[in-house]
């Protein structure tokens, strides 16, 4: 018998959906966000009006043209036409590359009822949902928020209480500065009879530092590795947190320091961690949507990282890594014993671009056609331990 499963009506959603691209838009009518002013400015572009989650969220829960049971036999968690418990996946989606993805992802992306996703979750990562998913714009950047986290959470129950299959994708791992574990807390207390599910991605702090060389940790040269957001969360200086402080706390000439969003502190961090007497001339690197084709690099020193990352004008995403295993990057572009910045040699040095050869960008294309369908036993036949054949 085919099996059931929830359509999100566009009366839910309309209002709090954006546009993809033209291709998605073409797939789906109905997804259109206004253009801004600026002509490409996504949040703005995605942005709805302040009442419009309050109008989202009374809909999906009165079920008014909202999530109605279709028949189809895409869905593997119905069984007899019998309505599906709700579902929320909170998912990782890596720090761009779409071949960063993991098969665990995609597998959910192809089965999504509504998708609520991050503003630094790609384009080529979205149009790899399924054409009928329904997608919520719910980005955030500094100083811009289309959603506050209280109305993310509403909109989260609000789908999960319809019984739909809810997909939250986050660039990066969830649970890494991606305020993964405030959602999924939040749901297993208002919802409990809701099924959770995170998925891990990779974070950024190892995808970037992979693609560019660049070990976390290497034996002789970095012993510890320290992840650190830039971020302040609400009410944090009126509390006397600083995320600069706790860095410099943190740091030592042994340890590889990863600032997440940190562009706006960058300057004081920097200052902060030469008077500390952390070595001025340690070597860092910003780095600009790491992993994706539009990358951009800036190599430079932790005391002229900041002025560096102003004339270069980063924005975010910006990865900030500083430590001694900058210089085995083999992409590092200063040769070996010299001083960023004396003797004539340049402040910063900076790239673009993927550091990939070009005929690898869309090598990740090549698997979504694979028929991953398994056909070996449950058990394999035989069993070989890896100590038994050395």
């Amino acid at each position: 018998m085919p099996r059931a499963t929830p359509r999100i009506g566009f009366d839910v959603i309309a209002r709090a959906s954006g546009c993809v691209d033209a291709r998605r838009a073409r797939r789906a009518r109905a997804w259109r966000p206004r253009a801004s002013a600026g002509g490409g400015d996504d949040d703005a572009a995605r942005a709805d009006d302040g009442d419009d989650v309050a109008d989202v969220v009374r809909t999906a829960r009165a079920g008014v043209g909202g999530i109605e049971w279709a028949t189809t036999s895409t869905r593997e968690d119905a069984r007899d036409g019998a309505t599906t418990a709700a579902r929320v996946c909170i998912v990782g989606c890596g720090p761009g590359d779409p071949g960063l993805l993991t098969l665990r992802a995609f597998q959910l992306m192809r089965r999504a009822d509504v998708v609520l996703y991050d503003r630094l979750v790609s384009n080529e990562i979205l149009n790899l949902v399924r054409t009928e998913a329904r997608m919520v714009y719910v980005g955030k950047r500094a100083g811009f928020h289309t959603r506050t986290q209280e109305e993310i959470h509403a909109l989260l129950s609000a789908f999960a209480e319809r019984g739909a299959l809810i997909l939250r994708l986050k660039g990066g791992d969830p649970l890494v500065f991606g305020r993964g574990g405030e959602e999924f807390e939040f749901l297993r207390e208002k919802n409990p009879d809701v099924r959770v599910e995170v998925v891990p991605g990779i974070t950024a702090a190892s995808g970037v530092g992979s693609e560019l060389g660049i070990p976390l940790t290497h034996r002789g040269v970095a012993t510890s590795v320290r992840l650190l957001t830039g971020h302040l969360r609400e009410g944090a200086r009126e509390r006397g947190e600083d995320p600069v402080d706790f860095a410099v706390t943190s740091a030592d000439a042994d340890t590889t320091l990863v600032v997440y969003m940190g562009l706006g502190t960058l300057p004081r961090l920097s200052e902060k961690l030469i008077e500390s007497g952390f070595p001025r001339d340690a070597p860092a690197v910003a780095v600009e949507r790491g992993t994706t084709v539009d990358e951009r690099r800036v190599f430079s020193s932790i005391e002229h990282l900041p002025e560096a990352a102003r004339e270069c004008e980063l924005v975010s995403p910006t990865l900030i890594i500083i430590g001694k295993t900058c210089v085995l990057s083999p992409h590092w572009p200063y040769a070996a014993g010299v001083r960023v910045g004396v003797d004539g040699v340049p402040r910063w040095i900076a790239s673009s671009g993927s550091v990939r050869a070009p005929e690898d960008l869309n090598d990740w294309r090549a698997w979504l056609d694979v028929d991953l369908t398994c056909t070996r036993h449950e058990s394999p036949a035989k069993v070989i331990h890896a100590d038994g054949i050395l």
